[in-house]
């Protein structure tokens, strides 16, 4: 019996080893954000813009809390700025670790991303590991990038103040057919009529996908609809299919060509009547698309209709596409989280 329980806790032992390793297979860092960073404290929103002249800023360490790099006692707004370069923008993410108490930041004047929310409403997020989408439109692969990051301190320590900050390459993305990765129409709101092939949405707004709304300036709970217009090679006619639509918060429907082709939870028309369960917002969408729901070397249409209950909200995380069964029943297999089974080696123990 000794002898099993040693084995046991061997076992348990490798399980952790392996699961911490796991992140570190996943990304390549191509640019590494450590070191000096221009710092200033107060709030501008101009100091996001590329062609801001920060010059006269002080130069700040980071990842550190900005107590220890000549500002002790001080909380409240402050604002960071470097410049970065990278050879290509696909598939690329910024790192900053743990920030003290609330962010947002900017790529080359647009912003990427937030975690936190400012005063008045304010919210920290000081103990989240801040990892961020960069849309490959907001990069330049010819010269310098700009990130700009908006901080606020409540109180204690402040700033970018642990972690590997960089700019990363994700290596696990899926071999997708078909990206669907890009600006959609957008709008607020909820119309059943949405769903439908015909319905007129040159009117809508457009907005990043994959990006929460409330980065894009929609500072929103509730209904809204994603719509998309796009063609498939016959080349897959013969192919079994599935949509990948990354991480949606919280609800969603999703409609192809008029027709329901999956959901996760449940929307009802009165949102009074709507219940999140709580991990909604962190299941990759995975749906099979039916060869009689889809139309190859013609116009289709993607409509997701989506509910929010509270704070980020949207489509809002990748991977974005059409990818082959097979190809995808891989990249599950290698890289989705799966539960570690320990009920055959209690089984064992017996």
């Amino acid at each position: 019996m000794k002898n099993r329980i040693a084995l046991l806790i061997m076992l348990f032992g490798l399980f952790s080893m392996v699961q911490a390793a796991d992140p570190q297979r996943e990304w390549r860092r191509v640019y590494d954000l450590r070191g000096q960073w221009r710092f200033f404290i107060g709030d501008n929103p101009a100091w996001a813009k590329p062609d801001f002249d920060d010059s006269e800023w002080f130069k700040i360490f980071a990842p550190s809390n900005w107590e220890n790099e000549g500002y002790p006692g001080y909380d409240g707004y402050a604002w960071y700025r470097k410049t970065f370069e990278v050879k290509s923008a696909e598939h690329l993410y910024v790192h900053l670790g743990t920030i003290d108490d609330v962010d947002q930041v900017y790529i080359n004047g647009k912003r990427i991303g937030y975690t936190g929310l400012f005063p008045p409403d304010y919210s920290t997020g000081y103990n989240v590991d801040r990892i961020y989408k960069i849309p490959a439109f907001c990069l330049r692969t010819d010269r310098k990038n700009f990130i700009a990051i908006r901080v606020y301190d409540a109180e204690f320590e402040g700033g970018l103040v642990r972690g590997n900050l960089g700019i990363y390459e994700k290596l696990n993305e899926p071999e997708l057919i078909k990206s669907l990765e890009g600006l959609w129409k957008f709008a607020t709101g909820d119309n059943p009529n949405c769903a439908k092939y015909n319905y007129d949405d040159s009117r809508w707004n457009e907005l990043f996908v994959p990006l929460s709304w409330e980065a894009q300036d929609y500072n929103y709970n509730g209904y809204a609809w994603y719509r998309l217009h796009f063609k498939l090679s016959s080349d897959y006619k013969n192919e079994r299919l599935v949509l990948l639509l990354g991480k949606i918060d919280d609800l969603d429907e999703t409609y192809l060509n008029g027709k329901m082709i999956g959901k996760t939870g449940i929307i009802k028309n009165n949102p009074l009547d709507i219940r999140i369960e709580g991990d909604e917002w962190q299941k990759v969408r995975a749906y099979d698309i039916d060869e009689k729901d889809i139309y190859f070397d013609r116009d289709n249409v993607l409509a997701v209709r989506v509910y929010d209950g509270l704070v980020q909200g949207g489509i809002y995380e990748g991977p974005i596409g059409i990818i082959t069964k097979n190809e995808y029943l891989k990249w599950r297999e290698k890289y989705q989280d799966r539960p570690f089974d320990f009920f055959k080696i209690f089984q064992f123990l017996k």
